[in-house]
């Protein structure tokens, strides 16, 4: 079950212990085999472009279909998972000791594998191959080191493989490279940070191994300078709390 299959089934069991008087396990089974089962052709919706349309309806569905809820509990579920995905929203962000009201946009990610919220009026999302590219709307001056978040998913390699590979790969730049450290946020999986100097346009990279939900993960390189570690790094990090993965491999 995916990250967002089980913030679902979360979501719905609340609801429907609410109100249900011990009949949400048996609610749960039949709107499972309505939505999480993988031998049904409408669950390959969810592989499709419209993949967070089509689970928003397939769920409205198996209320409905399944036990008939006629309360407000059916309607806020259904609300409470169209918020998990609004197109866009503001959000508060602590930036160099300020708060920051910023307004963020969903982006879908590598065939519509993941969705995160950017901040569109600093940020570009570029889609490619085998990896998406978060950098800057406008270029920075031609001294000033990249500024970027890239993620890339490896589908046949887990995480706790992966880490001490990249690991290093990393030293060869940073030989400074902090020892690898378990996270639980702003994603939860492992994290490798390391500084090439001192100096205010010193390299700073930010990484991030997690797992896919599957036998895979995702790869999430924040690069930097050190200057920017407050508001671009600070940025990114905000970034990655809205990061959710949609749909298992």
């Amino acid at each position: 079950m995916s990250d967002f299959e089980k913030r679902v089934k979360d979501e719905l069991h609340k609801r429907t212990a609410e109100e249900s008087h011990g009949l949400q396990d048996e609610i749960w089974n039949e709107l499972e085999q309505e939505l999480f089962n993988e031998d049904r052709g409408d669950v390959q919706k969810l592989k499709k472009k419209g993949r967070i349309i089509s689970v928003i309806g397939l769920i409205a569905a198996g209320l409905l279909i399944a036990f008939s809820l006629q309360t407000d509990t059916g309607s806020a579920f259904i609300q409470s998972v169209k918020d998990m995905f609004v197109p866009e929203k503001e959000i508060t962000q602590g930036i160099e000791g300020q708060d920051e009201e910023t307004e963020v946009h969903l982006k879908e990610g590598i065939d519509s594998k993941y969705i995160i919220y950017i901040d569109e009026t600093r940020y570009k999302m570029v889609k490619g191959e085998n990896s998406d590219v978060i950098t800057t709307i406008d270029p920075l001056p031609e001294d000033f080191p990249e500024v970027k978040m890239e993620i890339t998913q490896l589908s046949d390699e887990k995480p706790e493989d992966l880490v001490e590979k990249i690991e290093a790969e990393l030293k060869v730049d940073f030989p400074e490279l902090r020892e690898i450290e378990h996270v639980t946020e702003p994603v939860e999986g492992y994290l490798l940070h390391g500084i090439n100097g001192s100096e205010w346009d010193s390299n700073v990279v930010h990484l991030y191994v997690i797992s896919n939900g599957n036998e895979g993960s995702y790869v999430i390189r924040e690069d930097y300078f050190l200057e920017a570690a407050e508001g671009h790094g600070a940025r990114f990090h905000y970034m990655l709390e809205s990061f959710e993965i949609v749909e298992e491999n």
